[in-house]
């Protein structure tokens, strides 16, 4: 991860002046607290006022970082999120005291799963009021602890502002994750006149960039060896920028790729290579590959319950080559044969020197591709069957440029948006991985358009019940009229719950029918956006068209088959390679 500028973000002058732009004046904790973000490079923050973070909100005031009004708190922190996974670049997002700083963790502790490089700053009640249950309070630190990388509580007016550089700067270091910086009122109202240094990383803080040469030339000599090689490529591989340098390792050397969920785009899905991606709802193609290889080098991910499945099932037959920058994520779920610690770009890049020759693959290959043909994604779509949604995801990915970026909420949307899209670029692909959170799309759609070239499409794939949870940032896209299109995939249902209630649970819907549901069309009209409703195949083309040329947000209420399924789906826990492609074959 590169290391944040120092000072090149200046402020704005009042409204209304002719002077120069100068850089917040330093006179208060609040102050200093805005020039530590300018300092460090900030351009957006997202968030939602109130009484405690006044202080820091009326620094804002003079200041040229945007900030951006949410509706809920939990929409800024996912706006954050999204805003760091598409820029690459720490997401900004502020909070009151109480209700405020609560309602941002469950995008924290997204964040902290993902490992999304997140700064939130939380008002907090006056020092000498803390642990008096005053007003607004909460034990913020407390509270987030374990799902942030550090965080902090502010103690004075002088330092305050080195404590926001540092959380800065550590969220994007090294594995990147949320840091969060708890501001008392008394702490942002003080005076000072000390002005907070660049944005930097405790010294302390010295996370290893290159693995060490031995281990590398034995993974290497693996490699070479290898019958079945097969790269791993995971979120990692995005966060450290290294998707040019794993690519060409896979490209040079002929070796088959599968990706994670969170490694989507970081092997172009349409080369013959890529086998895309591979888990509980991957291609029965990738799953394959995983149960047969005999030596898998895995960059960048944590071998997470839902890539594996049983632990004793997955990869059988290979040794692993485990790169991560994080030493606790070496064997702490699958044993690693070959552990290279390090930058996950820097690490690739020693492999690549020490290989001298590819290995002898050819029938791997070849077998790769034998399985490709027999497992293919595919869908049947009868005229007289409602909507399909791989329908749907297909033909907005074709209306749409190459480089569109996606988010989605989570639940069957999520899946069918990540098999029958075609992503050829990393940070393409922005979902709720690890934690798994309905309602992130809609907002991570807002942060990704702050984050995006202005001539990018931005493409929510949401759910009913994922949009139901935070529909209300609509009012937010609306009010900065941002041109972003929502398609929504309705079955009225929870439809992963009622997935799984048909096949696990005897069919018994339990509180996942959502027939109850507003018209989404309607409802976005009511926010100011524009809406359309969509029931049949001749009418989706035409929709998508007409919502992706309006310049502004765009809402297709898409009315799909409630008893279409996810498939592929590995039985949680279960092996790779029993992958089901029926609910019979569960």
């Amino acid at each position: 991860m590169s290391e944040h500028p120092t000072p090149t973000h200046e402020a704005a002058e009042p409204s209304g002046s002719d002077s120069a732009s100068t850089p917040t004046s330093v006179t208060t904790g609040a102050t200093s607290v805005v020039r530590a973000l300018e300092n460090a490079g900030a351009e957006v923050m997202f968030g939602v006022q109130g009484g405690a973070i006044m202080p820091v909100y009326d620094a804002l005031y003079d200041s040229e970082i945007d900030h951006v009004t949410m509706a809920h708190e939990q929409g800024a922190a996912h706006a954050a999120d999204a805003y760091n996974v598409v820029s690459g670049d720490p997401g900004l997002c502020l909070a009151t005291s109480g209700p405020g700083a609560t309602n941002l963790v469950t995008g924290l502790a997204d964040a902290n799963m993902d490992s999304d490089a997140v700064v939130a700053l939380t008002g907090q009640v006056p020092s000498d009021m803390v642990g008096s249950d005053a007003f607004q309070e909460t034990d913020t630190t407390g509270v987030t602890a374990p799902i942030t990388k550090n965080n902090y509580f502010a103690s004075s007016a002088d330092t305050v502002g080195d404590d926001v550089g540092e959380a800065f700067a550590l969220a994007g270091a090294g594995r990147p994750g949320p840091t969060l910086v708890d501001l008392p009122k008394d702490v942002t109202n003080a005076e000072t006149d000390r002005d907070p240094g660049p944005a930097q990383t405790p010294e302390t803080y010295t996370p290893q960039s290159e693995a060490d040469e031995e281990a590398v030339a034995e993974a290497a000599r693996a490699i070479e060896n290898a019958e079945r090689p097969l790269l791993l490529f995971g979120g990692g591989v995005v966060k450290a920028g290294a998707s040019e340098q794993a690519r060409k390792l896979a490209i040079d050397y002929e070796i088959p790729v599968v990706t994670t969920m969170p490694g989507i785009g970081t092997m172009p899905e349409d080369h013959d290579l890529c086998l895309s991606w591979a888990g509980m709802h991957g291609t029965g193609y990738a799953n394959m590959a995983i149960t047969h290889t005999d030596l898998l080098v895995a960059i960048g991910t944590r071998f997470d319950d839902r890539l594996t499945g049983g632990i004793d099932t997955f990869a059988p037959e290979a040794e692993i080559v485990h790169v991560d920058i994080d030493p606790a994520e070496i064997s702490k779920n699958v044993h690693a044969d070959y552990p290279l610690i390090g930058d996950a770009g820097r690490v690739v890049e020693q492999i690549d020197d020490e290989l001298t020759a590819a290995p002898d693959a050819d029938e791997w290959r070849e077998q790769c591709q034998t399985w490709k043909s027999e497992y293919p994604m595919t869908y049947a779509a009868p005229d007289d069957e409602p909507l399909k949604p791989q329908f749907v995801v297909e033909t907005l990915d074709e209306a749409t440029p190459d480089d569109t970026i996606v988010t989605t909420g989570v639940g069957q949307h999520q899946m069918w948006a990540a098999q029958y899209w075609t992503y050829r670029e990393p940070r393409q692909w922005i979902s709720s991985h690890g934690l798994g959170t309905m309602g992130y799309g809609l907002p991570a759609a807002i942060g990704a358009r702050f984050a995006a070239d202005d001539d990018r499409t931005v493409v929510c794939v949401d759910g009913d019940g994922s949009f139901l949870m935070t529909m209300q940032e609509l009012s937010v896209a609306v009010r900065e009229n941002l041109d972003i299109t929502v398609a929504i995939l309705n079955n009225e249902y929870i439809g992963m719950v009622r997935q799984w209630q048909d096949a696990f649970f005897e069919g018994r819907h339990m509180a996942a029918d959502y027939n109850w549901i507003p018209e989404f069309d309607k409802l976005a009209e009511a926010f100011g956006a524009r809406g359309w409703r969509v029931d049949d195949y001749d009418e989706v083309a035409d929709a998508i068209e007409e919502a992706v040329a309006y310049d502004g947000p765009s809402v297709i209420d898409f009315h799909i088959d409630p008893a279409e399924n996810v498939y592929p789906m590995v039985p949680s826990g279960g092996a790779n390679a029993k992958f089901a492609l029926t609910e019979e074959q569960l």
